[in-house]
């Protein structure tokens, strides 16, 4: 089992907190992993079994708990009184109503609850009226390349498992296959067809499931390039499937709120307020992308991006496209209002190249940390107060 250990951190930090703990992410990228990490480590720190209650709704066990007022006196009925007790409720979106068992539960002093869900929907509508300002949420991804790096013991050669690591994919079992890649296509195709068909197709009443899967193999294939409703609307057009710009303004939202898209918008860095228009998609997990597209025609400048971009909502920062007069600058981050600039290339060792990447960073007059991560590998070097980093060691840091 690989520990992940930051997120662990995160629940453990709002342990006996009044707030309801909600850990958001695509289908396996670890939620249940966590919450038995978090049960393991209330058990070592004087919790007792019975003051404990763990529940994972895609347990055909537990079907019968799966309308609100039963699970509500069920969990209420194993409560141990004059104890604090840990409810651990797993793909709590399978439960239809499931907030209002929740909200009854949240009121007692005794309890403190934790809840994931695979999809944004649960999180949407009711209980967020309901819960306001009672829950936090902590968003999970699959592995980092260095929780991925973590589950072998030879990491001599990072060129190598960073490669595996981007064709393979990061969810979390992908490492107990030993690199077989039968089984690891196999698995990921397990993982998109979940997805797309029970997070996507059945919640959004989706009648077109082939034109949805065109349109996901075109933002596959289109990850770190600005991309508008029309522009995918016309690209399928011109390929006979027609489709209007908000009938893909809803299946692209489909696709976030199923977290195997995430949108980045802009901000205009000068002006200091956010735009509306030209935003970028990136994917939860490139080896995804392998497995629907192949190898063929990869932009390994754009996976690159995609890697950081990933990283850096992992680190907790909000992440924007920068924009500096006609200049764009990959990613601007921002937490606990600060904020650092990001330049992504694969290599920068063209002298152009070096000077098209480095453009947008020294327009920016402002005294903010500015990096451009690439894949060469050479020690960390600054060109006028802008760092290049190798990317491999600014993931593993």
């Amino acid at each position: 089992m690989i520990k992940r250990d930051e997120y662990l951190q995160r629940l453990i930090g709002f342990k006996d907190k009044q707030l309801i703990k909600v850990v958001t992410g695509i289908r396996r990228c670890g939620k249940s992993t966590l919450l038995k990490l978090f049960q393991d480590y209330l058990l070592q720190n004087g919790t007792d079994e019975n003051q404990i209650i763990s529940i994972n709704f895609e347990d055909p066990d537990f079907d019968n708990l799966k309308d609100f007022k039963v699970l509500y006196n069920y969990l209420n009925s194993k409560l141990a009184p004059d104890k604090k007790n840990y409810i651990l409720l797993d793909e709590i979106q399978n439960v239809p109503d499931y907030q209002k068992a929740i909200d009854g539960l949240y009121i007692k002093d005794n309890v403190d609850i934790y809840i994931t869900g695979s999809n944004a929907y649960f999180l949407s509508g009711e209980l967020a009226t309901l819960l306001t300002g009672r829950y936090v949420e902590i968003q999970m991804l699959p592995l980092s390349f260095k929780e991925y790096i973590s589950a072998f013991q030879d990491k001599s050669d990072l060129p190598s498992l960073y490669r595996q690591y981007i064709e393979s994919g990061s969810f979390p079992y992908i490492t107990a296959l030993n690199g077989d890649k039968e089984q690891i296509k196999l698995y990921l195709n397990t993982i998109y067809n979940t997805v797309i068909l029970k997070d996507v197709v059945s919640r959004r009443n989706i009648p077109d499931i082939s034109l949805l899967e065109s349109i996901v193999k075109f933002m596959f294939d289109n990850i770190g390039n600005i991309t508008t409703p029309k522009k995918i609307s016309d690209t399928m057009t011109s390929k006979g499937r027609k489709i209007s710009n908000h009938t893909v303004e809803n299946y692209l939202r489909a696709l976030s709120d199923s977290f195997i898209l995430y949108k980045a918008g802009r901000y205009d860095i000068k002006g200091k307020q956010y735009l509306e228009t030209q935003e970028k998609y990136y994917i939860v997990d490139i080896g995804l992308r392998y497995f629907l597209l192949g190898s063929k025609y990869v932009d390994m400048g754009h996976v690159l991006e995609n890697i950081v971009y990933l990283e850096l909502i992992r680190r907790g920062y909000k992440v924007y496209i920068g924009k500096i007069n006609s200049l764009e600058v990959d990613f601007v981050a921002e937490k606990n209002g600060d904020i650092e600039y990001y330049q992504v290339s694969q290599t920068v060792m063209d002298k152009s190249t070096l000077d098209r990447e480095l453009a947008p960073l020294s327009n920016i007059k402002d005294h903010n940390p500015k990096y451009l991560i690439t894949m060469d590998n050479i020690p960390a070097v600054s060109h006028n107060g802008i760092k290049q980093l190798y990317a491999l060691d600014w993931l593993l840091k």
